[in-house]
C-alpha cells in the first residue's frame, strides 16, 4: 500500500483535521529537546478518545506501521523522536482532568494533562502534586509516567511511580488494560502498572492515569549555601537532614551560577564567590523550625563547610532562589550541551563526581563542564558545553568518546546511566553498563509479550 493510501486510512480513525503531514508539523512533533537525531515522521495523529487510540494501534499492527508517542516533547533521551518514518501519536487533545476525589486524594487525568495543570488543580482543592521540575509548564503526565520522571522533590516525595494509583493502557496489541484500579492495597499477583512506568511507550500507551495527591506543604522555605569545595556539600546534607525534614536538596557549580547571572533576570544570592552551592528546602511550620535551620547553618559555618548563605523570607525570595537552580538547563541550552544524567547511592557521590570530573578534565581540557543536580538523591547532571568554533556533529562525536569512560565509572559504582531522563536512543547503546545481559533479555521478552509486532516506539531503550 502506498504512503498516501496509508495516510488516508489513518485519517478515517480520528476526527477530521487530526492527521497532519505538513513539514512544520512533522518537524515540531517529531522531536524532543534532544538534537542528536533529525526528526523524520511520516504523519502526526491526534486521538481524542481511548477508542481512537485502540483503533490507531490495531491499524498499525495490521499495516506494520511503527508508532511513537508524543507528549510535551521535553524529554532529554530522544525517546519521543520519530527519526525513521514512524507515525507520531500526540496526546495534546486528551488533556482533561476528569475527576478529583478529595477522600482518596486522587486526580484522574488524561495523558495530555500538563504537569503544572495537575499541580494547579490540586492546589485549588488544598492538595499538592509533588513531582516537579523545570519543564512542569509543558511536560505531560503521560510522558512523565513513560519516563518515570523525577525532579527536584525526590528526596522527600520520590519519583513519578510513587504517585500513580492506577492507569489504563492500550498495549501494543491494541488491548485496553486497567491496572491496579487505584487501590492502595492490592496483593493479587504481578503489578503490571509498574512495568509501564518508565517503559517509554515501548509496551503500549498510557491513556488515563489516576494520580495520588498529598497535603499541601506549609510555608516552604529555601536556603542557598555556598561551600568551599564539593566535599563540604555532603556534611551539610547530613547536618540538615539530622534536624529537618527536607523537601529538596540540590547543588550547582559556580559555572552554572555564572551562566544564570549572565541572563541578568535573577539576583545573586549573596556576594561571596563559592565553587559550589547547595539549595535546600523545608517546611518552616513554626518559628522553632526556622530557628533550627539557622542554628544548623551556623554550625556548618563553624565547621568550615559553608562560606555564606541566605534564607528566603517571602514567596518572591523563595521563587528567586529556586530560579538559580531551575533556570540552568534552559540557560545552558544556548551552548548545545552534551548531557549525562547519572546516579549512584548518595554516600558514593563525592568520590564518584571526582573521578568523572577528572576524566572529562583530562581528555577535554578546553570544554567547559557544568555540574548540577539532585544531590540529595544521588543524581548528578554532567553537562559538557559546545565551543562556538566546533560543529555540532564533531562535538557530539568527541563527547560520545568520553561516554565510555564515564559509564565505566558508573558501572564501577553500581550506578545508573540514566537517573531520570530515560534511555531512549541517546543511552540505548550504553544500557549494559547498568543492566546485565540477562536482565536485558528478560526486558526484551516482556516487550515481545505486550508488543509482538514491534510497532511501539521501536529502537528505544534497546536497538530493534
Amino acid at each position: 500500500m502506498t504512503h498516501s493510501a496509508l495516510i488516508e486510512e489513518l485519517k478515517t480513525l480520528v476526527e477530521p483535521g487530526k492527521v497532519l503531514t505538513d513539514a512544520d508539523s512533522l518537524q515540531a512533533y517529531g522531536r524532543d529537546w534532544t538534537r542528536h537525531f533529525a526528526p523524520a515522521p511520516s504523519a502526526i495523529v491526534f486521538p481524542k478518545t481511548i477508542e481512537q487510540v485502540q483503533a490507531i494501534v490495531r491499524w498499525a499492527n495490521e499495516r506494520r506501521v511503527a508508532l511513537v508517542p508524543s507528549g510535551g516533547r521535553t524529554g532529554l533521551s530522544a525517546a519521543a523522536v520519530a527519526a525513521n518514518g514512524e507515525v507520531v501519536v500526540s496526546f495534546d487533545y486528551m488533556n482533561r482532568i476528569l475527576e478529583v476525589n478529595l477522600t482518596d486524594r486522587t486526580a484522574v487525568c488524561q495523558p495530555g494533562v500538563i504537569t503544572e495543570q495537575l499541580q494547579n488543580k490540586a492546589a485549588e482543592h488544598g492538595l499538592y502534586y509533588p513531582v516537579d521540575f523545570a519543564s512542569a509548564g509543558s511536560s505531560q503526565i503521560g510522558g512523565n509516567i513513560g519516563t518515570n520522571a523525577g525532579g527536584i522533590k525526590v528526596i522527600r516525595y520520590g519519583m513519578t511511580r510513587n504517585w500513580v494509583a492506577g492507569m489504563k493502557v492500550v498495549t501494543g496489541k491494541g488491548d485496553l488494560l486497567e491496572l491496579n484500579k487505584d487501590l492502595i492495597k492490592n496483593a493479587t499477583g504481578y503489578d503490571l502498572r509498574q512495568l509501564f512506568i518508565g517503559a517509554e511507550g515501548t509496551l503500549g500507551f498510557v491513556v488515563e492515569a489516576t494520580m495520588r495527591l498529598d497535603r499541601a506543604p506549609k510555608n516552604l522555605t529555601a536556603m542557598v549555601l555556598g561551600t568551599p569545595d564539593f566535599d563540604s556539600i555532603m556534611p551539610v546534607l547530613h547536618a540538615f537532614q539530622g534536624k529537618l525534614d527536607l523537601t529538596a536538596f540540590e547543588f550547582f557549580s559556580d559555572k552554572a551560577l555564572a551562566k544564570i547571572m549572565g541572563r541578568g533576570d535573577v539576583p545573586a544570592p549573596f556576594e561571596t564567590d563559592c565553587p559550589f552551592y547547595a539549595l535546600l528546602e523545608f517546611e518552616a511550620t513554626t518559628e522553632a523550625v526556622a530557628n533550627q535551620a539557622l542554628e544548623t547553618f551556623e554550625h556548618c559555618v563553624e565547621q568550615g563547610w559553608v562560606l555564606d548563605g541566605v534564607m528566603s523570607q517571602s514567596e518572591t525570595q523563595l521563587q528567586n532562589l529556586w530560579k538559580l537552580r531551575e533556570y540552568i538547563s534552559e540557560t545552558i541550552s544556548h551552548w548545545t550541551p552534551y548531557k549525562n544524567d547519572i546516579s549512584v547511592t548518595v554516600s558514593k557521590v563525592p568520590e564518584f563526581l571526582k573521578e568523572i570530573d577528572a576524566i572529562v578534565g583530562k581528555h577535554y581540557p578546553d570544554f567547559e563542564v557544568v555540574w548540577y543536580g539532585h544531590i540529595g538523591d544521588g543524581n548528578l547532571h554532567l553537562n559538557i558545553l559546545k565551543p562556538d568554533n566546533l560543529g555540532k556533529d564533531e562535538f557530539f562525536a568527541k563527547c560520545a568518546t568520553v561516554n565510555k569512560w564515564v559509564f565505566e565509572i558508573v558501572e564501577k559504582y553500581n550506578g545508573s546511566i540514566s537517573a531520570e531522563h530515560g534511555v531512549g536512543m541517546t543511552k540505548r547503546d550504553y544500557l549494559t553498563y547498568s543492566r546485565s545481559p540477562v536482565e536485558i533479555e528478560y526486558m526484551k521478552a516482556i516487550k515481545a509479550t505486550f508488543d509482538p509486532n514491534g510497532i511501539m516506539n521501536p529502537g528505544k531503550i534497546f536497538a530493534v
